[in-house]
């Protein structure tokens, strides 16, 4: 897309493309939201063109030519892994390069519609916690829309299925889900940008001041973490180093509740993992020694 329109107008815009890799029931269903900029930054006069037209089909035959291209690059590599074999991979490519492919293309009127749309999906969990509607000791409830009803159904899965839909979706360490390319791009952004606001006219404001985690907490769910049973805020005072001597519980933290300090301890993660086991292998005694138990 950007090199069609750099090519064809002579311009350069800014794009970034979000992977998800789910639908509203928490189903595999890869698909790529972009974002591009509806104008441009022509760099030969130093002017930004506010307007560019995306032709809908030709976008569709790039992208359809670009995944086809890459699925047979990465085939052809030993990236990709599939139970199918060569002839039976060819034979689906060229059968989905005859196939028409959805692509959406949607204009905003105005900045303050764009970012709350863009909001929605910018890192965005699998699903909303306020689609969860019921969690019980065995099943979790949730609502999703059904597009070929038109209307909200509810879903249901025991615990074991809701974490395997979840977990399928969290992506790897240093895999990203996010991309920038064109005027987004690292480099660019701060090789242009300063230009391109003096194109439109706008003076560049400064970065705004990042959220605690508290205040974010504050915000989206009216609660304020730092404040005691008692209504006192506590305020952080140092880190204490772990004692060796004691290695389940170690002290981590040192927490000022109106000069009366306190400590919270913290369970090392592997002798919790080594308790469940020693639990769960005592439950599963129980459980033998009750089955041998002759009842009448």
């Amino acid at each position: 897309m950007e090199y069609l329109i750099k090519s064809r107008h002579g311009i350069r815009i800014g794009v970034i493309a979000i992977l998800h890799t789910f639908n509203g029931r928490l189903e595999f269903n890869s698909h790529v939201h972009t974002m591009v900029t509806g104008g441009g930054f022509q760099k030969s006069t130093g002017a930004w063109i506010p307007s560019v037209y995306h032709d809908n089909d030709q976008l569709m035959k790039m992208w359809r030519s670009a995944v086809i291209r890459l699925i047979r690059s990465a085939y052809r590599t030993g990236r990709l892994r599939t139970e199918l074999g060569l002839e039976e991979l060819e034979a689906m490519l060229t059968r989905s390069a005859a196939r028409w492919w959805s692509v959406k293309i949607q204009s905003f009127k105005s900045r303050e519609h764009f970012l709350r749309y863009a909001g929605r999906y910018v890192r965005r969990p699998p699903i909303a916690q306020r689609r969860i509607t019921r969690i019980g000791n065995r099943n979790v409830t949730f609502w999703a829309k059904d597009k070929k009803l038109r209307r909200l159904v509810n879903v249901q899965h025991s615990l074991e299925e809701f974490v395997s839909f979840w977990i399928q979706h969290l992506p790897k360490r240093y895999h990203h889900t996010m991309r920038y390319f064109g005027l987004f791009a690292p480099r660019a952004v701060s090789q242009t940008t300063w230009a391109i606001f003096a194109a439109i006219g706008q003076a560049r404001r400064s970065r705004p001041k990042r959220l605690r985690w508290a205040a974010c907490i504050k915000i989206d769910f009216g609660q304020d973490t730092l404040l005691d049973r008692k209504g006192h805020r506590m305020h952080w005072v140092r880190r204490l180093a772990p004692q060796s001597s004691t290695p389940s519980l170690r002290p981590r933290f040192v927490i000022d509740m109106d000069n009366r300090r306190i400590s919270i301890r913290c369970m090392n993660l592997n002798n919790v993992g080594a308790e469940y086991a020693n639990n769960a292998e005592r439950r599963q005694l129980a459980r033998t020694h009750d089955d041998d138990i002759p009842r009448r």
